[in-house]
């Protein structure tokens, strides 16, 4: 993963879907990546997303696996709180 400056190796793709007042907030493939030489985690989870006011452009997301992340369903749960927090469209 060049973004962290590490190996990485891709594990997995996990289907996750984020539910939020009865409403689906994002909906997609994440993948998992195992790391070698990152000084804190293990796992990655990457994902991309349309962005943009006419939805063409696109979004590469990445997070670590460092607590509270442990899953791809918590990488993106934290995405998105740190997107709200911004102020960036998911």
């Amino acid at each position: 993963m060049q973004l962290h400056g590490c190996g990485a190796t891709w594990r997995e793709s996990v289907p996750v879907r984020e539910i939020f007042q009865g409403k689906t907030i994002w909906n997609g493939e994440v993948e998992v990546f195992d790391l070698t030489g990152h000084p804190k985690a293990k796992r990655a989870y990457g994902w991309s997303h349309p962005e943009g006011d006419d939805n063409k452009g696109e979004r590469f997301v990445t997070v670590l696996e460092i607590p509270p992340v442990t899953s791809a369903e918590t990488a993106v749960k934290v995405s998105i709180v740190a997107d709200a927090k911004k102020g960036t469209p998911q």
